[in-house]
């Protein structure tokens, strides 16, 4: 899947990540998806909290570390699988998975952008 048809397969008409279509490219359960992206279930679940702020900007910061991994790895299940088990060193051996949980998916995606600058992690 290239990342045109990631992207278009993850985001509805109405601009909004759609959770279930995410967990259904990653081939994962929404209960999953809400763990990797340290959500919570319900907002991963329920239509009035998976369009909240918050939960938008958390799936959206998954799906754009993904999207810019799948240029490199190939495609966008060796992208996931990337962004949940490679250790960062940059960030104390911390996936990006990890680094999401916590608030700081910006920091990957400076790191990301270093490295297609052809910097060093």
């Amino acid at each position: 899947m290239s990342n045109v048809e990631f992207l278009h397969s993850v985001i509805n008409n109405e601009g909004y990540v759609a959770a279930n279509a995410l967990a259904k490219v990653l081939h994962i359960t929404q209960h999953d998806l809400a763990d990797v992206t340290g959500l919570s279930h319900d907002s991963v679940s329920k239509s009035a909290r998976v369009k909240s702020k918050a939960t938008q900007a958390r799936l959206r910061d998954t799906v754009e570390i993904i999207n810019r991994v799948t240029e490199w790895s190939g495609s966008s299940g060796r992208a996931f699988a990337w962004f949940r088990s490679q250790p960062l060193s940059s960030f104390g051996d911390k996936t990006a998975e990890d680094l999401v949980k916590e608030g700081r998916a910006d920091a990957v995606k400076t790191y990301l952008s270093r490295i297609a600058d052809g910097g060093y992690a």
